[in-house]
């Protein structure tokens, strides 16, 4: 089963499960949100259409982060007359996981169980400078920081000088 939901002037083809990335919306990591603008609702025997919205029908989801999103870059320039700009801007989104449609007599709900982990924390463990698990953070040796006194390093001994003697008989 699938719907298309209004949000943010933009429309979206969600199923129960997706992950969907939307305009940010207000709300703390864990909150529930629910979406009343659905235009469609189907499943592979036909689709209700509204007009403008279908009557009822109600995708709901589940917060999981506010974040950044990628970097665009501005820049203006004018030719011949050393003209230029560069400016840079970040839309803030908001990433949320669909649990269940409801709608034109149709249900659906995903069964599994919501994450708050987010996008910087995955890739930090892809990067190998995170912890896998909360569990594996508390676990985790602490490390002395108490450094015994290391005796310095031995000297490396000089070569062995030649004696004056055998220097002047060298050179005759």
């Amino acid at each position: 089963m699938y719907a298309v939901i209004k949000t943010g002037g933009k429309q979206y083809r969600v199923s129960a499960g997706d992950l969907l990335v939307v305009e940010k919306l207000e709300g703390d990591a864990g909150a529930a949100i629910r979406f009343d603008q659905v235009l469609l609702v189907g499943d592979d025997a036909g689709a209700v259409v509204g007009a403008p919205v279908v009557e009822g029908a109600v995708v709901e989801g589940t917060l999981i982060e506010t974040r950044k999103g990628k970097k665009v870059k501005i820049f203006k320039k004018t030719r011949r007359q050393g003209y230029r700009r560069t400016n840079g801007h970040r839309q803030h989104e908001t990433v949320i996981r669909i649990t269940s449609l409801n709608g034109a007599g149709k249900t659906a709900a995903w069964e599994g169980t919501v994450s708050l982990v987010t996008k910087a924390e995955l890739d930090a463990r892809a990067r190998n400078l995170a912890p896998r698990s909360l569990a594996a953070a508390v676990e985790a040796p602490v490390v002395d920081t108490v450094v015994a006194e290391e005796a310095p390093a031995p000297k490396k001994k000089a070569a062995p000088k030649k004696k004056a003697t055998e220097a002047s008989s060298d050179e005759a």
